[in-house]
């Protein structure tokens, strides 16, 4: 649908289209509403060299008096790798620190988190249309047909030519229909079941001992922790009777070929790390990974969100995840950027937050993000974002996050850049460039390289081709990809390490790239959520997107045909709950926790369980992450 119907956001009469700078005495507020009738009186238009005069210099300020780590950057996983790679640049070398993150740290980093402790690299294993040739697919704490519909169509045609779908998840999606098995278990419970899984894995001897013994270490230790999470004892506790997960244990060990896909669901809870290392030893201990149809794959969300993780564009890993503390890798880039670079790792997303509440970080360069939005306890966000000596903000639209900055830099949509994208799969494609940026509205890369200029930076890059050669000498992974090779072929997968390599769609066939090239085992237990239900706040909350909206709405909700189909706030309530408070469909409720309220239209829906309600976040109206701890 968004491919159909949902870029015609580039071309709204919102767009960008000359720099602001916040007006004097113009107050600064977390519990602001936007009135775009209004901004004027925020803001006042400038010119590109006043805006520009005006960003670098009130950084550089804060950098001088106050130290390196007193600035942070979050880039963006909807720009090119170009622009994230350039973007962490700037921040490690500009700023001085490794204070640049983006999205990636509030979707899927504890995977990334678990699949470089358990495997040696945060890459899928294997590409998406690889359930073609799976026997047993699992897709767990993900909604292929709403986040990820090209997937979710590999997945119906592997079905339908007899792959067996098990799909788990609290609530009942689309996919349902189409699955072998439908796992509805309790929320907050995945640790339970899937080490219930492994229980009867081991006890039942359907590991695969060659595999073990050759290409992992720490088996034992999790053969130990899975003996006390037997089916019998995990089905009260996560929802799901013995019979049918030791059904789905077998049928998953014993296939010739299977696979699991994942996503934020499992990632996204204080135990996403130990979810996500639980599929990974399922994996390991049965032998699924490194064979076409077999592995792992956390499915990406945004465009670039893999590209953006690989370009470096993460706290505490350069480019292609070389670790910022290794003396090796500091070395490798102190060479290459020929500048001295901190040796200790940067504050993540949420940390950034924290410490502008200390007065440790004063200022901020945020390109096309929207954390107002999109961060965990979004009021929280606000407040800190307010509280900014200096904010800079590069974005298409006035965000609610650019409404609180102090200088607003018009940037450009991807139709109207020239850059390569790197999906779910590991694949290399190359974007061009089909229209312009209306008025003033400059290309991220050209901005990008005018903030570093003023930052003391002294950068010389003639083209995009040139900074995607820099990356490919950068990050061993894509070195084999030169900037002609994909202008003729339009993409290639990596690892490509070599110029002529055709690129591995499947990785890990024959060793993992650790030190030891084995990979580990690591046991999981269970740890309750951070915040539970009780008699003041009996229900759970479920957040997520919806099929015609992304994330915080900025484009989508810009977009003619997709904003019509979904133009209003909604719940998603089991038709149940509803009549339980008196409610109909088309309602107005009211959904309340200990940080805040929001009011919305309530929608049945028999797929949410009973005691849960699920809530799109992509609303600024109804900011459901306004309600969610961070």
């Amino acid at each position: 649908m968004k491919g159909r119907y949902g870029f015609d956001y580039a071309q709204h009469p919102h767009r960008l289209t000359v720099p602001l700078v916040r007006r004097d005495g113009a107050p600064k507020r977390g519990d602001f509403v936007m009135d775009p009738a209004r901004v004027m009186d925020v803001f006042r238009e400038a010119s590109w060299e006043e805006a520009l005069a005006l960003a670098g210099a009130s950084l550089s300020a804060i950098r001088d008096r106050h130290g390196k780590r007193a600035l942070a950057g979050f880039g963006s996983a909807k720009g090119s790798n170009e622009e994230a790679y350039l973007f962490q640049k700037l921040v490690r070398t500009g700023f001085g620190s490794n204070n640049v993150d983006h999205c990636t740290r509030l979707c899927h980093a504890s995977s990334v988190a678990a699949l470089l402790e358990g495997i040696g690299s945060g890459a899928v294993s294997n590409p998406v249309m690889d359930v073609a040739r799976a026997q047993v697919v699992i897709v767990i704490g993900a909604n292929p047909t709403v986040n990820h519909p090209v997937a979710a169509s590999w997945i119906k045609n592997a079905v339908s030519n007899g792959t067996k779908l098990i799909l788990a998840d609290p609530r009942r999606s689309d996919l349902a229909r189409f699955a072998h098995r439908f796992l509805q278990f309790e929320p907050d419970t995945d640790v339970a079941l899937l080490n219930a899984m492994m229980h009867v894995i081991v006890a039942e001897g359907l590991v695969d001992q060659d595999f073990i013994a050759s290409r992992t270490i720490g088996y034992e230790e999790l053969e130990r922790n899975v003996a006390a999470y037997s089916p019998e004892l995990m089905a009260p506790v996560c929802g799901i009777d013995a019979e049918t997960i030791r059904y789905v244990a077998r049928l998953y060990a014993s296939s010739k070929a299977s696979m699991i896909l994942w996503g934020m669901g499992i990632s996204q809870h204080i135990h996403g790390t130990d979810n996500a290392r639980c599929l990974i030893a399922l994996a390991l201990m049965t032998g699924q990974i490194g064979r076409p149809g077999t592995g792992l794959h956390p499915l990406r969300g945004q465009n670039n969100v893999q590209g953006a993780s690989d370009a470096g564009l993460i706290p505490m890993m350069y480019p292609d995840y070389r670790r910022v503390d290794d003396p090796e890798a500091i070395a490798r880039f102190e060479s290459l950027w020929g500048m001295p670079l901190d040796r200790q790792p940067g504050l993540t997303v949420v940390e950034v937050m924290q410490a502008i509440e200390r007065g440790e970080v004063r200022g901020m360069y945020i390109m096309g993000e929207n954390p107002a939005m999109s961060d965990p306890d979004a009021q929280h966000a606000r407040e800190a974002l307010a509280a900014l000596d200096h904010l800079v903000v590069q974005d298409i639209f006035l965000t609610e996050t650019a409404y609180l900055a102090d200088v607003v830099l018009p940037a450009s949509a991807f139709p109207e850049k020239t850059g390569t994208f790197t999906n779910t799969d590991r694949t290399v494609q190359l974007g061009r460039q089909a229209i312009d940026p209306p008025g003033q509205a400059r290309q991220d890369l050209w901005i990008i390289q005018q903030m570093a200029a003023r930052l003391g930076l002294d950068w010389s890059y003639a083209s995009v081709a040139d900074v995607f050669d820099e990356m490919r000498h950068a990050m061993p992974s894509i070195g084999g990809i030169t900037w002609e090779r994909l202008q003729r072929e339009d993409a290639v997968t990596y690892p490509c390490r070599a110029e002529g390599d055709p690129g591995e769609p499947v990785i890990f066939t024959d060793g993992f790239p650790t030190a030891s090239g084995r990979a580990r085992f690591v046991p999981a237990d269970i740890i309750p959520a951070a915040e539970r239900p009780d008699q003041d706040y009996p229900v759970v909350l479920i957040t997520g997107r919806q099929l015609e909206h992304w994330h915080t709405g900025s484009m989508t909700r810009r977009a003619g045909v997709l904003d019509a189909i979904e133009p209003e706030p909604v719940a998603l309530v089991h038709p149940l709950d509803l009549a339980a408070i008196g409610a109909q469909p088309g309602d107005v409720v009211t959904l309340a926790s200990r940080r805040g309220q929001v009011s919305l239209f309530a929608r049945a829906d028999d797929g949410t369980p009973r005691g849960a309600v699920f809530v799109p976040f992509c609303y600024y109206e109804a900011a459901i992450n306004k309600l969610t701890r961070s």
